[in-house]
């Protein structure tokens, strides 16, 4: 059994086959870099700022838009393999993410690399979040949460 990756957007042409591979791509990327073997299922939704920005607002009280919000199902510590399946799909229901393309678009421009890497990128910090990893502090979790993401966009050879 493999992961199951659903991609959906709330937004007309916002998701495409292309779009949905990446980010599924991504995702899997992951949860393969941090050992995670049991299968997994992550919901990702799709969206633009004032769809984030409504999410935001509804679901954390925060009266702006972001780039990605992530919903992880289990209370992990970094580094921690949830292991309760659902026992209809035998998959573990790791989490939700959605991600507001509009902003990714954005800062792709203001960072100075493409579309394609900073999408990925918003996909695997979101699928770090949902595995128990933090970057609230400025110290020691940051710093950890900051290399696992680089390795993995090392190995999806999406590196700056």
């Amino acid at each position: 059994m493999t992961h199951q990756i659903s991609v959906t957007g709330n937004r007309k042409g916002i998701n495409t086959p292309a779009l949905a591979a990446m980010l599924r791509r991504s995702v899997k990327t992951a949860l393969q870099s941090e050992g995670v073997t049991q299968p997994c299922e992550v919901n990702i939704l799709l969206t633009d700022d004032e769809g984030i920005h409504e999410i935001n607002l509804a679901m954390r009280g925060v009266d702006r838009p972001t780039d990605v919000l992530s919903f992880p199902m289990f209370d992990l510590a970094e580094g921690e393999h949830p292991d309760e399946c659902d026992p209809e799909t035998g998959r573990v229901p790791l989490g939700d993410m959605c991600i507001s393309v509009e902003r990714a678009h954005a800062q792709a421009r203001e960072y100075g690399h493409s579309f394609e890497r900073e999408i990925c990128y918003l996909a695997v910090h979101s699928t770090l979040h949902l595995l128990g990893y933090d970057h609230m502090d400025e110290g020691e979790r940051k710093r950890r949460m900051r290399g696992r993401e680089e390795a993995v966009m090392s190995v999806l050879k999406l590196e700056k």
